[in-house]
């Protein structure tokens, strides 16, 4: 048995000290796993448990314009993270087709590297998202997709940062900043207030374009099967399989909020109607943070967009604001 623990200390110790990427190894949170997995482990937990626990005896918080400049720090800061991703390699000739991570200590390469620096961080801020939902009360967002693709990300970015900080599979890292460009202008907009909604009618496509996004990535990193490449096949397949898991999760999401829904509306078109008394100075002082509590912990079935507007409201329900 202390043999056993000895060789997995000794493996653990050549795993971090030389096979990984020296040049990244005293950068903030680089030196060794245990505190990412600790911040996601306690993200996932205060998410399910500690956060709905705290405000399950308080009213939800007006945070609109909280949201707004939330969203707008995020939408620039998803801007230049992937105009970085482009300056460092994917506009600097990056070939799609096979991408050897170049280690050396090359002024463009240095600059990927800390670009997916950047790129870990930011896996932090998206906490954010999460705690939003949690003090608005709106805890049906934070579901099990949600939470897996939050808790999850920081780590694996952080073994890509570890090992691979550069080369083939940052492809994904451009992609998906792509992705929250838009979505963080698109809740920055929905965040501005009902009359703003008119300018955002393409939100039911966000979902789809996150779906479209996982696709390529599986399709880029998945081509390596079939391709020499100096590139970390491990590494690869990890990052495809996310491409795989991430599908999965996007694509029942979606078929259970509008495939499913569109169903039943068509079955009950009455069924879905909004309240029509509810007073435009309530809905101007709400945003899209308006938020219906149903007393027997039930849900209204009729949700308006599967991000960020919440439930439409019923006659026998109470709001708080």
């Amino acid at each position: 048995m202390t043999t056993i623990v000895a060789n997995l200390i000794h493996g653990y110790r050549d795993l971090m000290d030389n096979r990984s990427d020296p040049r990244v190894a005293h950068w903030a949170m680089m030196s060794s796993p245990l505190p990412t997995m600790a911040i996601c482990i306690s993200y996932a937990y205060f998410s399910r448990v500690i956060g709905p626990r705290m405000m399950e005896n308080r009213k939800p918080f007006n945070l609109r314009r909280i949201l707004i400049v939330y969203n707008l720090i995020q939408t620039v800061f998803s801007s230049w993270i992937f105009y970085e991703f482009l300056m460092s390699g994917w506009a600097k000739g990056y070939s799609f087709r096979c991408q050897p991570v170049d280690y050396s200590n090359n002024p463009l390469a240095l600059r990927m590297a800390g670009t997916c620096w950047w790129y870990y961080f930011s896996k932090f801020t998206e906490f954010f998202d999460t705690l939003f939902f949690i003090l608005r009360k709106k805890n049906q967002q934070v579901s099990t997709l949600h939470v897996i693709h939050h808790g999850v990300m920081p780590f694996s970015v952080w073994m890509g940062l570890k090992f691979a900080p550069g080369g083939h599979s940052t492809f994904f890292s451009l992609l998906n900043t792509f992705v929250h460009i838009i979505m963080y202008f698109y809740y920055m907009v929905a965040a501005m207030g009902p009359e703003y909604q008119k300018y955002i009618w393409w939100k039911k496509y966000l979902t789809s374009f996150q779906m479209v996004q996982f696709v390529l990535i599986m399709g880029h990193q998945f081509q390596l099967l079939f391709t020499e490449c100096n590139y970390p096949r491990s590494f690869m397949i990890w990052i495809g399989l996310h491409g795989v898991l991430f599908l999965g999760l996007f694509s029942d999401f979606y078929k259970q909020k509008y495939i499913g829904q569109d169903a039943k509306r068509r079955q009950n078109p009455g069924a879905c109607m909004p309240v029509l008394e509810e007073s435009e100075t309530n809905l101007k002082q709400n945003g899209v943070s308006t938020y219906t509590t149903i007393y027997n912990k039930e849900y209204n079935s009729c949700y308006s967009n599967g991000t960020n507007n919440g439930y439409v409201a019923n006659n026998n329900e109470k709001k708080l604001a």
